[in-house]
């Protein structure tokens, strides 16, 4: 179930299914709410802003799609999809991102020091751990680079 649908169906769980037909603005405020009570599944803490966050717009994005279909007109407006927002100082924390911890240049250079070189194997990962290093680049395009993306001449 991608993220959307889980959402959407923690809607109709608040509501007990009920038809959107008959949809009231309340609907959303009570299921706001019971986002900041529950609790995560796996971990049974309560759920990050973040998580609360996603749901809501998730739900938001359903509710303004809703609005335009035939038949969905006049019981959902426009306006019932903004029910489902947090507010502003909860959509900061939300948003909020945790600076990741990186090594400093000292425990690199250990690291280095470390490395075993006897093979050419070892030499080779040893040189991966430097080239990472001195070019900044992700660990996730470190893993799609090729040679030819990589011109020394271009660079000095």
């Amino acid at each position: 179930m991608d993220v959307s649908t889980a959402a959407i169906h923690r809607f109709e769980e608040a509501t007990g299914f009920r038809s959107f037909k008959k949809f009231h603005h309340e609907q959303a405020i009570a299921f706001r709410r019971s986002l900041n009570e529950a609790t995560g599944a796996r971990s049974g803490k309560p759920l990050s802003k973040a998580t609360i966050s996603q749901t809501l717009n998730a739900v938001r994005a359903f509710f303004l799609w809703l609005a335009e279909q035939p038949g969905y007109r006049r019981p959902v407006r426009y306006s019932d999809a903004e029910y489902f927002s947090l507010s502003e100082k909860d959509e900061r924390i939300a948003k909020t991102t945790n600076a990741k911890q990186a090594p400093t240049p000292e425990q690199i250079e250990s690291v280095l020091q470390a490395v075993p070189h006897a093979s050419v194997i070892e030499r080779r990962n040893r040189a991966m751990i430097a080239f990472t290093w001195l070019t900044g680049v992700r660990d996730g395009a470190l893993v799609t680079l090729k040679l030819k993306h990589v011109s020394p001449a271009e660079h000095r």
